[in-house]
């Protein structure tokens, strides 16, 4: 049987390459977006032909020549060393109350684990409120900046960690509740759903239902929020929450850029194991 000719108006002429149909399309939405954000734009001020002025290159060029070479002395390196273990300390503990917070969060919010969805039942309004409540509870958690609760724990504890491990267990208790839900909500809920429907309770459910399917997704999620709470903690040290942050404050402050260097490096280093914690997380739950 012979092919099907090909209609002339739709048939690319010989030696032209086809045109993409929705190129026009695309071209006007991206002018629009550009002209949507250059007021912005010029309302933050941002130049970046600024960036290229000799002047300003030979002052960034001069700042960056003093972090060379890295201080390397022992003395620092133990002081690097021990803020390391306070940053790693605070990351850890911050992120071990952030679940305390919101496990209990996400288990409220997730419709797939409501009862009363089923029948409906009598706890209908009930259950929707229960959820309503847990996402203003969640949305006050993660609505203030971390580093806006370090500073007012500071005032309570004092200089040190303590004040950064309650900071990040309250803004990514908030977090984690939110990605949670969304994640059980998003997974296979046939399971789920068919264990309550056979008179299973809500925890089994969420045990057998949901939580095998999206664990490795949930997994993945918390070990990244772990890497942004090393992060986190870093900058929580500038406001006196300790930790790598703190003697990098200290180091500018000094103008030593040997020692500001170390830090940096260790922070990488940091990251580096962080992001390779989680892929293995990834791997073994896979």
């Amino acid at each position: 049987m012979s092919a099907p000719a090909l209609d002339e108006r739709t048939a690319p002429a010989a030696g032209v390459a086809p045109r993409d149909p929705l190129a026009r399309r695309r071209a006007t939405l991206l002018l629009l977006g550009i002209s949507a954000l250059w007021p912005l734009f010029h309302l933050a001020g941002f130049d970046p032909l600024a960036l290229f002025a000799p002047g300003n290159l030979r002052v960034m060029g001069g700042f960056l020549a003093a972090f060379f070479p890295p201080e390397i002395a022992p003395d620092f390196l133990e002081l690097l060393l021990r803020a390391t273990a306070d940053t790693l300390a605070m990351a850890t503990a911050g992120i071990a109350l952030a679940l305390l917070l919101a496990l209990p969060l996400a288990f409220l919010m997730t419709g797939a684990l409501s009862i009363s969805r089923i029948g409906p039942g009598p706890g209908l309004w009930r259950g929707r409120l229960v959820r309503r409540g847990a996402r203003v509870v969640t949305l006050g958690l993660r609505g203030v900046p971390e580093v806006v609760w370090a500073l007012v724990f500071v005032r309570v504890f004092g200089l040190g960690p303590a004040a950064g491990v309650l900071a990040l267990a309250i803004t990514y208790g908030g977090m984690l509740a939110k990605v949670y839900a969304e994640i059980l909500e998003s997974a296979d809920t046939r399971p789920a759903r068919a264990l309550l429907e056979a008179g299973a309770g809500r925890i089994a459910a969420l045990g057998w239902g949901l939580v095998p399917g999206a664990a490795p997704e949930l997994a993945s999620y918390t070990a990244y929020r772990w890497e942004c709470a090393v992060r986190a903690s870093v900058v929580m040290g500038f406001v006196g929450a300790g930790g790598l942050g703190q003697l990098m404050d200290q180091s500018m402050k000094m103008l030593n850029g040997g020692e500001a260097s170390s830090i940096v490096l260790m922070f990488v280093a940091l990251v580096w194991f962080a992001d390779a914690a989680s892929a293995a997380l990834r791997r073994l739950l896979a």
